[in-house]
């Protein structure tokens, strides 16, 4: 791997972890505002990206996915979850839906601003900007199309317990074994071209709306 490429890949890496730093920390905020301060007091209310690594998705998988050929097709990974108790929430099933899909919905607005971001460097006749902006736009939307698959530790699995009713007990026994699943879930053809063709075609409207494109 020559120099270019491992500062390509260094700039992704940097971006993915800026991304699911916003990430986490709307799950926290959202959470905190909801009536519960698990995380608040956690210290995970914070744009630090310390506080949200997770040794597996923050740092082993995407180094993988960037430096290893063949391990990976495109960049994603994950934060250490935000501590939740639900009991504290002034209502639980709402909130409980709020808070998991603020994640997502952080992603999204990341998306949207750096595509506008993108726009901008065009009328100042820097493409190296609108280009920078326009990958990490679709990081980002990959990152939130990602986390809505229902499988733990992602967002969308919440979204099935509540949905269905899962006690905590039955969701924790399907949680042990989510990381296996997801790794073989990225590694499936029609699964990793959803999640591009959803993504870079998000990102490709936006870019169309705001006259990138």
């Amino acid at each position: 791997m020559d120099s270019n490429a491992i500062a390509d890949g260094l700039i992704q890496y940097l971006m993915l972890v800026a991304l699911l730093t916003f990430h986490e920390y709307g799950h926290a905020w959202t959470a905190w505002k909801c009536g519960d301060d698990t995380a608040r007091l956690q210290g995970r209310v914070s744009l630090n990206p310390v506080v949200h690594i997770d040794p597996i998705g923050t740092v082993l998988l995407p180094l993988l996915m960037i430096f290893m050929p063949g391990v990976g097709h495109f960049l994603i990974g994950w934060a250490k979850p935000v501590p939740v108790n639900p009991y504290n929430f002034n209502k639980p099933k709402r909130d409980d839906i709020l808070v998991t899909m603020a994640g997502p919905a952080m992603n999204l607005l990341l998306a949207i601003g750096l595509v506008a971001l993108a726009r901008v460097g065009l009328i100042f006749n820097s493409e190296s900007m609108a280009e920078l902006c326009l990958a990490a736009a679709a990081l980002s939307l990959i990152l939130c199309f990602f986390n809505l698959i229902p499988v733990p530790p992602l967002d969308g699995s919440h979204i099935l317990r509540v949905a269905t009713g899962m006690s905590h007990e039955t969701y924790a026994n399907f949680a042990r074994f989510g990381f296996i699943i997801i790794i073989v879930l990225i590694n499936i053809p029609p699964v990793r071209d959803t999640l591009g063709a959803l993504s870079y075609g998000t990102r490709d409207l936006l870019a169309r709306i705001f006259g990138v494109y």
